[in-house]
């Protein structure tokens, strides 16, 4: 059944990438409608996380952001869906990218780089567009879906530029058996951590677990931190930047690293909420009553 699903699906997913942007824009119109009016998915969770997100803000102003969420979660959708076609050409036109002189420093040092960031903006073109800039190989941390075939595609969506995939499971021992590559390594650091792999903090007014696997490893191999915001100019066109967080990971305290990426991602959201992937339950956990006590 996997297999039908995935081969009756193909054609349609690759007749969707060649289609010009401003033709996918109007698909994403009426993907709108039919997401937020007819099949409401999953309404209530992304009112009640905007909700205690911004509790300054009237019901009034919530729903507005929602709606332009899901305005911008359908163009996320299809916007994606290019990279399984896309050009050198129109990754340039759509995707700006700010201070590759960042990387370019490094880069000529043979310094390898730890990148965090979060489910802000469009993250899967950015790193297609990444791998246009003759400078670190970009590996992405995943988690391999459970589809064997849908597994495929994406790892082909990601990869086929350039880009390298580490599942997440395996990424330290990966990392530390490249480590004579000069890669960039990609933590999309926003998801949800069990509570016994979690750094507790206040993230946009809620009590939040965050992953520290990227701070352990970053201090371990002592890679430099750059987080990378991908951020919409307008529709169609988004600008990478980066921005320095740490030079030398093995010097930071405990926490240290989590706090200051996180901090730097609930600045994005609170400037540019819509972009943000508001659908997840990111705050499903709660933590539990010793931890809070210590």
């Amino acid at each position: 059944m996997q297999a039908i699903v995935y081969y009756l699906t193909l054609p349609i997913l690759y007749f969707l990438s060649i289609l010009p942007f401003w033709l996918l824009y109007r698909l994403s119109d009426l993907m709108f409608v039919l997401l937020y009016y007819v099949v409401r998915y999953r309404r209530k969770v992304v009112s009640t996380n905007l909700t205690n997100s911004f509790p300054e803000k009237s019901p009034e102003e919530i729903a507005r952001i929602s709606r332009k969420f899901y305005r911008y979660f359908c163009d996320l959708i299809l916007e994606s869906l290019k990279t399984l076609t896309i050009g050198e050409r129109s990754l340039r036109k759509h995707l700006l990218f700010a201070n590759t002189e960042l990387f370019e420093k490094y880069y000529e040092q043979g310094q390898s780089l730890i990148i965090v960031m979060g489910h802000f903006g469009n993250w899967e073109l950015g790193g297609a567009r990444f791998s246009l800039e003759p400078i670190h190989q970009l590996i992405v941390i995943y988690h391999p879906f459970k589809n064997p075939y849908f597994e495929g595609l994406i790892r082909h969506m990601r990869m086929r530029l350039g880009n390298g995939l580490y599942p997440m499971k395996t990424a330290f021992r990966d990392m530390v058996k490249d480590r004579d590559k000069v890669t960039a390594t990609a933590f999309i650091a926003d998801q949800t951590p069990s509570n016994a792999n979690a750094h507790w903090m206040q993230f946009l007014n809620q009590d939040t677990p965050v992953f520290q696997g990227t701070e352990k490893i970053a201090a371990k191999m002592n890679y430099p931190v750059v987080y990378i915001s991908v951020r919409r100019i307008r529709r169609g066109l988004y600008s990478i930047e980066p921005e320095l967080l740490f030079e030398t990971p093995r010097d930071t305290a405990p926490g240290e690293i989590s706090e200051a990426h996180t901090r730097r991602l609930e600045r994005d959201i609170q400037e540019h909420p819509e972009i943000w992937l508001w659908t997840h339950r990111r705050w499903k956990r709660k933590r539990e009553k010793q931890a809070v006590l210590q």
